[in-house]
């Protein structure tokens, strides 16, 4: 094993920020709730609600309108579950079959609950129909929700059409930003968008905090029940150093979008000509334009993408099958499912994820080391090897 480690999977997680920890360091050694009364208990509260102002103002949206939580798993849930709630049992819901799993299952979950569920059809690059969205908006449809960027196709959504098909339809529009922010312009104001949810730990916060951007007039059912100490919604003790942490890691997202996405549009081309070059049956999966910038999602036709995986970690390179809340289990992405890709194409797909950290060393030493694991892993996955397994 290499004693160089390449760290190419940032979607699924990225770097603490130095300046994020200095917060979250300082923050934590202050002792106080900041629903409590007393001297230390304002000062914490202060805390919080300076760094909602910062993250509002950053994202161009009202302070009210930002809503912490313990990440974008529970954001996306309070959002998709509260609407879906708050429409009653008859609501049905409008959603994309390739969206993240804190979306999809908190779907299927609602499905077995009794709503109807509406699967809104992919193309071959993974972009939403948004024509049978506008097609299915009715009276009875109690959320419409499609992420803004697909983590792991990296193909970036129609989030203006969408959102302003929705707003003309009077139903509330929920987008699962976690992986745009930071890596496209991400405008949570735009007319017709209700809900978005962020997650600090892709964007160089500490695990475990996050946020929803909520419509000031909107009320989803909360999840769970206690003080009520996020606008009524969102219960639980208010966790200020995490928050503090995350208000500086969206600024430094924010402020640094144009040039770090210009820095990783950059290496990322280079990856994908680089596989390309190696490996001319190599298919890129998603739109090669409209696309998440650090994104590098490729199938590798006659490798597992478990086994190829592995070997790029004994060499040195960290990368993904894909989302890392689904890695270890055995099944094909749903994604490139809905995609149309069949089972066992879409089993030997890798992602290979780039941040503003990552650097022209990296990629020369994923193509260094990319031939050998192909071969490795096109013989290991060959019918008549495996059937002396």
């Amino acid at each position: 094993m290499t004693d160089r480690r390449v760290y190419l999977d940032h979607a699924a997680t990225t770097h603490l920020s130095p300046a994020a920890a200095q917060a979250w360091a300082s923050a934590a050694a202050q002792v106080g709730n900041p629903s409590s009364l007393h001297t230390s208990g304002r000062q914490a509260r202060r805390l919080v609600e300076e760094s909602r102002e910062s993250v509002a103002d950053d994202l161009g949206v009202r302070p009210s309108e930002v809503v912490f939580t313990s990440g974008g798993t529970e954001a996306d849930n309070l959002a998709v579950k509260g609407f879906a709630w708050r429409g009653g049992s008859a609501g049905r819901v409008l959603a994309s079959p390739i969206e993240h799993h804190a979306v999809l299952d908190a779907v299927l979950w609602l499905e077995e609950q009794g709503h109807k569920v509406d699967w809104i059809p992919v193309d071959a690059l993974g972009r939403v129909d948004v024509n049978y969205v506008r097609a299915h908006l009715d009276d009875d449809v109690a959320v419409c929700t499609v992420m803004w960027a697909n983590n792991e196709i990296g193909t970036v959504q129609p989030i203006h059409q969408i959102a302003q098909a929705c707003l003309d339809a009077g139903v509330p529009f929920h987008s699962d930003a976690v992986q745009a922010l930071g890596a496209i312009p991400l405008d949570c104001a735009i007319p017709g968008l209700t809900s978005a949810a962020l997650s600090g730990h892709k964007i160089g916060a500490p695990v475990g905090v996050g946020a929803l951007i909520l419509d000031r007039d909107a009320e989803p059912v909360p999840l769970q029940h206690g003080g009520g100490q996020e606008r009524e919604v969102r219960s639980g003790t208010v966790d200020a150093a995490s928050i503090a942490a995350f208000a500086v890691a969206v600024h430094e997202a924010v402020e640094h979008q144009v040039e770090a996405a210009e820095h990783m549009r950059l290496l990322r081309d280079r990856l994908i000509d680089g596989i390309v070059d190696l490996a001319p049956e190599a298919v890129v999966n998603g739109d090669r334009v409209d696309r998440l910038p650090g994104n590098v999602h490729v199938t590798f036709p006659g490798c597992e993408g478990d086994a190829l995986l592995m070997l790029l970690d004994a060499a040195g390179v960290e990368c993904s099958t894909g989302s890392a809340c689904t890695s270890g289990i055995p099944e094909p992405s749903h994604v490139l499912l809905a995609m149309g890709v069949d089972a066992r194409t879409a089993r030997g797909s890798l992602r290979f994820s780039l941040s503003r950290t990552s650097t022209d060393a990296d990629i020369d030493r994923v193509l260094d080391v990319l031939p050998a694991a192909l071969g490795r892993a096109a013989r290991a996955s060959s019918p008549r090897l495996r059937s002396r397994v």
